[in-house]
């Protein structure tokens, strides 16, 4: 992609960026102690091969989500789940993983099968955000979170490397200026996965894994630029996606263990949410913001909290 088109999707970008800032109001608590999801059994998967949901974000009134399989390419389609508790196809072949919201209702796409981040509208039109670096495509992006500047963050495992040709040399977590300039966050992370911001901005969170645990990072943001990271959480499983509230705790999703563990913005654990299945990410939506959605294993959590966070 030319720097002129990258630069015209991201000012795009900037001109409707779902704010990151703290909300006006931030009410009720945060959870405590051990909690349990509720598995919403119309959104099981119709599909009879393996898989995975991915990438929950609340857009207006319902929750889209990316749905997966293990097959050559890992087909993925884009799902949603409407008020009424009703699942349909939104995007029959997004191939897409983790998801965001560019404010306006368009959705943003880690999309594995153009190896780049991308732009979809939900009647399916499809453009790249960004789709190289050092005239490389991507390995297969996989989560991220959008600044309220516009500036982007995702990160890049090799978990789908093999959708498409080509891809990097390592897995980084990359920040990608409004300019349309690529910059490395971090390419110390085996296979970075789960990428947050702060309610105001101003840290970065990410998770993956250091040898054979996993670590949740942050990245202090001094004029728009993530400082060197420090580790916030040691000894976590498998790490995927994340979600924060208005609080700014950071809900960290642990692919084997089938839970989220719950931290405070210093790292302090305060609760634990434990779903049936391996689990993948997590989002804030419902009427009143207060609903955590999970997505897993062909399967979609719900739990009821006090507090709002994040939509995806």
């Amino acid at each position: 992609m030319k720097l002129r088109h990258i630069v015209l999707s991201l000012t795009a970008a900037l001109s409707t960026a779902t704010a990151m800032a703290a909300p006006a109001t931030c009410t009720g608590t945060a959870p405590a102690g051990e909690l349990r999801a509720t598995r919403i059994a119309a959104a099981n998967t119709t599909r009879s091969e393996p898989g995975l949901y991915e990438g929950p974000v609340w857009i207006k009134d319902a929750l889209y989500f990316s749905d997966f399989t293990f097959g050559p390419g890992f087909p993925s389609r884009i799902m949603k789940l409407d008020a009424d508790g009703k699942v349909s196809v939104v995007i029959d072949d997004s191939g897409s993983n983790g998801l965001a919201t560019d404010g306006k209702g368009n959705l943003i796409a880690a999309t594995h099968k153009y190896k780049s981040v991308s732009r979809y509208t939900l009647d399916g039109q499809r453009s790249d955000i960004v789709k190289e670096y050092a005239g490389q495509v991507f390995n297969s992006p996989n989560d991220m979170a959008l600044a309220a500047d516009g500036t982007l963050y995702f990160s890049d495992p090799d978990f789908q490397r093999t959708a498409a040709p080509g891809g990097q040399d390592k897995t980084r977590v990359y920040r990608v200026a409004t300019d349309g300039k690529v910059t490395v966050v971090d390419d110390t992370l085996r296979n970075p996965n789960g990428v947050s911001l702060s309610p105001r901005g101003d840290v970065l969170y990410v998770n993956g894994m250091v040898g054979d645990h996993g670590v949740l990072r942050s990245y202090a943001i001094v004029n728009g630029v993530p400082q060197r990271g420090k580790e916030l959480v040691g000894k976590l499983g498998v790490p995927d996606g994340m979600a924060v509230d208005c609080h700014g705790n950071i809900y960290v999703t642990e692919h084997e263990d089938r839970r989220l563990r719950v931290f405070t913005p210093a790292g302090k654990e305060i609760a634990t949410i434990k779903v049936d299945a391996n689990v993948t990410n997590a989002a804030f939506g419902g009427s009143d913001g207060k609903t955590l959605y999970i997505t897993g294993a062909g399967a979609l959590w719900q739990v009821k909290l006090n507090v709002t966070g994040s939509p995806y």
